[in-house]
């Protein structure tokens, strides 16, 4: 475990120093811009517009350049600023709760694990642009908004993302002042502290800085989760039309990993289910299944604005990473003539990561005639440090308490009805004899060119081409005990060619209609740059192709709607054994489909009334046989028909009162198909009061009828039930 901070220092401490020590600088910086809120602040073209409500209409990342959505050729959603503080959205997959196309999985209690468009993944999140993919649990503290792109987006962000991704944009310091600080407590002792301090010094530098401390506990017997997190950044403007940005993030998050519970072992109506127990009842040994992610890391950002359109753009970011987890978790129920057993099984896991991302950008126009071109080049170089362990969990005897008769060293049997157990495991590296932990390291080099050109032909068509190229190269070292020395000092190299083309369609200034197509890779490597797959040299990068067609429509200055129809292709997959999880199978060739139809709106209806509403049909399916599965099998948690709406309407000046609803259609654990989440109705309510300009306050409750329902899972045996009713106040202080 590493750590910049010394450990005496809190983050929440540091933040009140800082903020302290800055007093004699904001009394300065007022001086200065007299009875003025806040210095005038011109934004260059990798800022877009800040969206006010629920409905955003700009983005500088979809294109990397600043365009308005209606003009992008792809399903975007963009979750607010306004969204993130009603809805109190603190982790990501609250965020994507009413975004079509994603859902979530269980990420085995110790990481964000996200489902776009039926592709699972943990490693498709980007902060302002830029790779984020160590698997930990992400918090909203320091957050503006969160944008999800769905499809292939490898021309903009690079290998992976096939079937989406989140990006999420930072707060950073600007020319006005911001002083807030917000309490929230509730339900199973939430306590959850944040800061937002920013202000300028004077009108050529703004500092920020942004904190988050919370102790919490859950519905779930013996969770517990600590995070703490602080983020300042400092703006400089060096030029009329020229700006640096730095900041620097240290973040912890400590909790219990919590892996859910099994399903029964006999088939009910020709399935299986999640076993009938307290939604509080804890598989395992939850003192001894706890994770911790701690991570450092600094950004810079340049920006030089030449005029006549032309932009200069370089953003650099390091992370350092260091993430572990140790899980008891459940595996099979066993029918025994005394009582069902369940099976309990243990590891560990441990990751070291550095990252090192840089990106250069160049924006230009030119016009050839009545043609209108605007052109986006740059390169990316990244470098990518990763070492990880595995280790196997041994319980002492078979005999010893609380494992019962017909244990292993590798499996404690425990009653079904009193699973939560505190049991002895000791965790051992790999040895001679060939057991399945892995230890590895391994460097991956990225180097890319790519060019886009957006066309505008005319008010009515436009078109955006372009196409990247990656140099992926890794340099793998299998560093177990009695590895082969041919097989220990392994190496990949990828040249991957992503293109991307849309065309949109006018037929008013309002409406769009547009159809795309795109392409992006996986490499052999695996999205975390360590899988099995990489030992088979001739396995092709998995490969993914997006078709999609759809419809923009600005129903007012404030009120958006769009629909999509897609079917995403995937190839040479890397897949999870359903039976053997521990195992990957290598699929040559066309391996799954998903075609869907996504619908979204959001916006202000009226002044009083804003709204949130998505729905989304998902057919995806197997077309190969998966090791003992045959084709035709429903990819794993990905629902036929979800839907979500979202209502806030504000009574006076004073009160105002939120409702929404989520529906989800029944999924499967995994694509054995042979356990069923059965579909469900979530209802959430909130209660907004504003005292004053300065004090808010709101009470969310969750989980308004107390439905009994399972959100995620991991596999058949590892799934979470879904909360019961909770409530949480916050009360938010601008100061």
């Amino acid at each position: 475990m590493s750590s910049v901070l010394p450990s005496a220092v809190s983050p929440l401490t540091l933040a009140i120093v800082l903020a302290l020590s800055a007093a004699p600088a904001w009394a300065a910086a007022e001086a200065s811009v007299g009875e003025k809120e806040a210095i005038e602040f011109d934004t260059l073209l990798v800022t877009g517009v800040r969206p006010e409500g629920y409905d955003a209409r700009r983005s500088s990342t979809a294109t990397r350049t600043d365009t308005p959505l209606l003009d992008v050729p792809q399903s975007i959603t963009v979750v607010s600023q306004q969204q993130i503080r009603d809805q109190a959205i603190q982790n990501m997959a609250d965020a994507v709760r009413y975004v079509p196309g994603i859902g979530i999985t269980q990420g085995e209690g110790n990481r964000d694990g996200l489902v776009f468009r039926g592709n699972s993944s943990t490693a498709d999140l980007f902060v302002d642009g830029m790779r984020d993919d160590v698997q930990y649990f992400r918090d909203t503290y320091n957050i503006e908004r969160i944008e999800a792109f769905k499809g292939p987006n490898a021309m903009i962000f690079g290998r992976g993302s096939p079937g989406g991704l989140l990006n999420r944009v930072s707060k950073v310091a600007e020319w006005g002042s911001t002083r807030a600080i917000g309490l929230q407590l509730g339900s199973w002792d939430k306590r959850r502290l944040i800061a937002d301090i920013g202000q300028p010094l004077n009108e050529a530098a703004a500092f920020r800085v942004t904190g988050a401390y919370e102790d919490s506990e859950s519905f779930r017997d013996g969770f517990e989760l600590h995070r703490k997190g602080i983020n300042p950044t400092l703006a400089i403007r060096t030029g009329e039309s020229s700006r640096i940005t730095v900041g620097y993030e240290y973040f912890r998050d400590e909790r219990t990993a919590d892996r859910g519970i099994p399903s029964i072992p006999n088939a009910v109506g020709g399935t299986r289910y999640p076993v009938d127990t307290d939604r509080s009842t804890f598989f395992g040994d939850p003192e001894g299944s706890y994770t911790w992610a701690e991570v450092n890391s600094f950004s810079a950002l340049i920006e030089q604005d030449f005029g006549e359109g032309v932009v200069l753009r370089n953003r650099t970011r390091y992370a350092d990473y260091d993430k572990f987890y140790q899980n008891v978790y459940p595996g099979s129920v066993i029918p025994a003539p005394g009582g069902d057993q369940v099976a309990l099984s243990a590891y560990d896991n441990a990751t070291v990561r550095e990252n090192l991302f840089n990106q250069t950008d160049l924006i230009f126009s030119v016009n050839t005639g009545a043609v209108e071109h605007k052109f986006m080049t740059g390169v990316e170089l990244g470098r990518q440090n990763n070492s990880s362990r595995r280790q196997s969990g041994l319980f002492a005897t078979a005999t010893a308490s609380p494992c019962l008769a017909g244990s292993s060293a590798s499996s404690c049997l425990v009653p079904l009805g009193s699973p939560n157990v505190s049991v002895p495991v000791t965790y051992q590296n790999n040895s001679s004899n060939g057991s399945g932990d892995a230890r590895n390291s391994g460097l991956t080099k990225v180097a890319a060119l790519y060019l886009q050109d957006q066309i505008e032909f005319s008010p009515h068509w436009q078109a955006i081409v372009g196409v990247r190229y990656d140099q992926f190269d890794v340099d793998f070292t299998d560093l177990r005990n009695g590895v082969d020395a041919a097989k220990r000092e392994l190496s990949s190299s990828d040249k991957l060619w992503s293109p991307r083309a849309g065309v949109v369609y006018k037929p008013a200034d309002n409406l769009a209609l547009y159809a795309s197509y795109g392409v992006t890779y996986l490499p052999r490597s695996g999205e975390q740059l360590s899988s099995l797959a990489f030992n088979t040299r001739a396995i092709k990068p998995e490969e993914f192709k997006n078709r999609e067609i759809g419809v923009k429509w600005e129903l007012g200055t404030d009120l958006a709607a769009s629909a999509a129809v897609y079917r995403l292709d995937r190839s040479n997959a890397a897949v999870v054994d359903p039976i053997d999880p521990s195992r990957l199978v290598l699929l040559d060739g066309d391996s799954q489909r998903v075609e869907g139809v996504e619908l979204s709106l959001a916006g202000k209806v009226s002044e009083a009334w804003q709204v949130i509403g998505s729905y989304a049909y998902q057919d995806g399916r197997t077309t190969q046989t998966v090791g003992s599965t045959p084709a035709g099998r429903v990819l794993s948690q990905t629902p036929r028909h979800s839907v979500g709406l979202w209502n806030r309407y504000d009574f006076s000046p004073r009160w105002g009162l939120g409702l929404g609803a989520i529906y989800r259609d029944r999924s499967f654990a995994s694509i054995s198909n042979a356990v069923t989440l059965k579909s469900y109705t979530r209802w959430d309510g909130a209660l907004y009061y504003r005292y004053s300009e300065r004090i808010q306050a709101q009470l969310n409750v969750e989980n308004l009828l107390d439905k009994h329902y399972f959100p995620s899972a991991h596999n058949d045996n590892n799934i979470t039930p879904g909360a019961p009713r909770s409530a949480y106040l916050s009360l938010n202080l601008n100061f």
